[in-house]
């Protein structure tokens, strides 16, 4: 079984050099390739997350070399979660992507670079979660990183390369504070290997362990968007494609939060900076949901409930109880499938009405009542309505606020339920605008745009495949989508395809990632269950240390 571990990782970084080398000459094999490998990869974390639930953590070392000098991969209960939960959604994600066809644009380009950048930010987050050494886990964030920046550029438009550029410029930034608290830990304890430095950080001086606590905390904060490290986040996930910003904001933050949990329970016991961190979660969750408040871009407004709700998962950390530490796993679980989920719709919507903007798109409930269920559902889960996951995340969060009975936990409870009436608030405004209200003029029958970027690079007054001039035929695309076909025709000076209905990959990977959502309430009681066991085995520390070290 320990055999199985690095598999996860190293699959799809071998179908990357699959994938290249066939590049666009084999494009339906290229695809095939991908998701075989993300369904092995989905099989083999449920595999190794049952077999940790049932035999404890289970550990490889790389070449057979020990700690401290062999590289150590860990699958514990709360990995195993992550792995599987991770594996679900990237697969999901990415046949909505082949639904869209983001892959056949690659053809433009020289080498067909969506499918290997996919894989290798697939191979960098499993790394992530099995990483048992710091130097592990940052090599990890830099495998995510060059991923990550290929897929937010996608297409070369102004506006992608600028957010591209500033995601970079933060990333690099967060990369060299993690390399400097990664030689402060070297330096201290003589080891970078997770088990090892759980036992020697708590024999160095306080002063040394809060100040390699606290920086390693500002990295993972930057990669979660906490407030006020988070800034960057509505600026740049916004302008990429559908999918990746749905695979962006519904997993990468919780890479961070993840290795915020791995840490603060492991090498860092004791809550130190409890109430700090309960500081940082009431500031996210409000300044998160005042965000998404004030926005009428959809792809923005859901960037803001992004920050806001990772502001519960810090709530749960920062209180590091049994019952907070399970409350803050399933939430993160919950978290990932609903957000992903909301960012396809999103997608589903732009290609709809041509636009992102709610107050130019309406009339949706009538248009297309598919699309209004698959919005509703993960809507109202985000909101926390009984008895979907998102209220029994919270509910088990508020608790265990309540049992804390401190200052800031009760004003953690209070903001928590305001958060969640707001993000109602903020979900009604999604539906009366865009799926209530009827059609406001002007708005096309279905569209999307060819280029998703917006489409508004400055000074690009080219009229190419993306620039059609003129205002259309209004009766003859009428008369074209009646007949099913698709055509050509401008909204408000930007390019959009007509056609009847969505894909039916899109719909169908939505459709996946709703259904994933409501198998977290259905199947709430094993889970939280699960999450418990997970939240337990955290505390305990004993579990990991002694499988790493081998004892």
């Amino acid at each position: 079984m320990n055999a199985l571990i690095p598999l996860p990782v190293l699959l799809p970084l071998c179908a990357t050099g699959l994938s290249l080398a066939f590049g666009t000459r084999l494009a339906r094999f290229q695809r095939f390739i991908s998701v075989a490998v993300l369904t092995a990869v989905l099989g083999l974390s449920v595999i190794l997350m049952i077999a940790a639930d049932r035999q404890g953590p289970l550990s490889v070392d790389l070449g057979d070399y020990a700690p401290p000098l062999g590289i150590t991969l860990v699958a514990d209960r709360l990995s195993g979660l992550m792995l599987t939960v991770s594996s679900a959604v990237t697969l999901s994600v990415l046949i909505y992507s082949m639904g869209q066809g983001m892959a056949e644009r690659d053809r433009e380009t020289p080498v067909a670079v969506f499918h290997p950048a996919y894989l290798i930010l697939v191979a960098g987050v499993s790394c992530t979660f099995l990483a048992g050494d710091l130097v592990n886990l940052y090599v990890a964030f830099e495998i995510m990183l060059v991923a990550s920046f290929v897929l937010l550029t996608l297409g070369g438009t102004v506006p992608r390369m600028r957010a591209g550029s500033t995601y970079v410029i933060i990333s690099l930034s967060s990369s060299m504070l993690f390399l400097t608290a990664i030689a402060m830990a070297y330096a201290a304890a003589g080891t970078v290997n997770f088990g090892q430095l759980a036992i020697r950080l708590p024999e160095l001086p306080l002063g040394v362990q809060t100040l390699i606590q606290a920086m390693l905390l500002t990295v993972f904060g930057v990669k979660a968007a906490v407030f006020p490290l988070g800034a960057w986040l509505p600026d740049s996930y916004p302008t990429a494609p559908a999918p990746v910003t749905a695979v962006f904001a519904g997993l990468l933050t919780k890479v961070g939060v993840y290795c915020m949990l791995r840490t603060e329970t492991l090498l860092f016991p004791g809550n130190r900076i409890g109430d700090l961190l309960l500081a940082v979660a009431l500031a996210s969750m409000t300044v998160g949901v005042l965000g998404a408040v004030a926005q009428t871009d959809l792809k923005r407004l859901l960037s803001f409930t992004l920050i806001s709700h990772i502001g519960y998962m810090v709530f749960g950390i920062a209180l590091a109880t049994r019952e907070a530490y399970g409350g803050a796993i399933f939430y993160v679980a919950h978290h990932i499938t609903v957000q992903t989920t909301l960012f396809l719709v999103a997608g589903l919507i732009e290609r709809r009405g041509g636009t992102n903007e709610l107050t130019r798109i309406g009339g949706l409930a009538r248009a297309a009542p598919v699309l209004a269920v698959l919005f509703f559902v993960p809507a109202m889960n985000l909101a926390g309505i009984p008895p979907l996951s998102g209220f029994i995340g919270k509910l088990g969060l508020m608790r265990a606020g309540v049992a804390d009975g401190g200052v800031w936990a009760w004003a953690l409870v209070i903001g928590s339920a305001v958060t969640s009436l707001l993000t109602l608030y903020v979900m009604a405004k999604v539906w009366n605008l865009a799926f209530w209200r009827a059609e406001p003029p002007g708005q096309a029958a279905y569209g999307t745009v060819l280029d998703s970027a917006d489409d508004s690079d400055e000074g690009d007054t080219d009229a190419g495949p993306d620039r059609i001039p003129g205002t259309g035929d209004e009766g003859v695309l009428a008369g074209l989508r009646q007949a099913g076909l698709t055509a050509v025709a401008t909204l408000r000076g930007r390019a959009v395809t007509t056609t009847t209905r969505p894909p039916a990959a899109m719909t169908a990977a939505t459709t996946g990632a709703v259904a994933l959502g409501l198998a977290f309430t259905v199947l709430a009681g094993p889970l939280t269950a699960f999450t418990d066991r997970s939240a337990g085995e955290l505390i305990e520390r004993s579990p990991y240390i002694d499988e790493v070290l081998d004892r």
